[in-house]
């Protein structure tokens, strides 16, 4: 099978979908083969969502690397803000505008784009549970680049598993960035990169 962020077109589709219950609210996804956490809303961005559902979240956010668009279909829902949602999978964009459509999400666009390639915006928030399997180079320079696409006050919220190299992703992103853990649980933190 191949990564998630990469396009295979020979990947027989075989859609699926599940709902999920998060501040009272339920919400139905559908999902395919080739996108991430397919079969449920993973841990890692369960309390991702838990935690920035907490923060002052308004004005437009970007979930980058939507896959089939839980992050911003939530956040769209149960905050006052304009979501884009961006992936490099088209199957995965796909999904995402199914799912704005079955969740009757108002305020929310679904793009291609590797990374920022098709943005030319500027938000308050981006939102990203990461593709830590593209490699650490291509990771941290997607968080560098990011700060070209954040308002003056302008926040990312993420979350890392410990074991794939939360420590470092703090202490590297320190060099660029007011870094705060504000949440974790089961070997995941969820971190904040504020603009120094």
């Amino acid at each position: 099978m191949g990564h998630y962020f990469l396009n295979d077109d020979n990947l027989k589709s075989e859609i699926k979908e599940f709902k999920v219950i998060i501040s009272n609210q339920e919400f139905i996804f559908k999902t395919d083969n080739g996108v991430f956490s397919k079969g449920e809303l993973d841990y890692g961005t369960y309390l991702l969502l838990e935690t920035v559902l907490k923060e002052n979240i308004f004005g437009h956010v970007l979930d980058l690397g939507c896959g089939y668009g839980p992050i911003g279909i939530i956040i769209s829902k149960l905050k006052d803000c304009k979501v884009t949602m961006v992936d490099v999978n088209n199957r995965a964009i796909h999904l995402t505008k199914m799912n704005i459509k079955e969740n009757k999400c108002l305020n929310t666009v679904a793009l291609n784009s590797d990374g920022f390639s098709n943005i030319e915006q500027k938000f308050d928030f981006i939102i990203t549970n990461p593709p830590i399997r593209v490699g650490k180079e291509k990771l941290y320079s997607l968080f560098i680049e990011a700060k070209k696409y954040l308002n003056e006050l302008g926040v990312i919220y993420l979350v890392i598993r410990k074991e794939q190299g939360a420590k470092s992703f703090i202490k590297d992103m320190s060099n660029y960035y007011q870094v705060d853990v504000l949440n974790k649980s089961k070997g995941f933190c969820i971190i904040s990169l504020k603009c120094c």
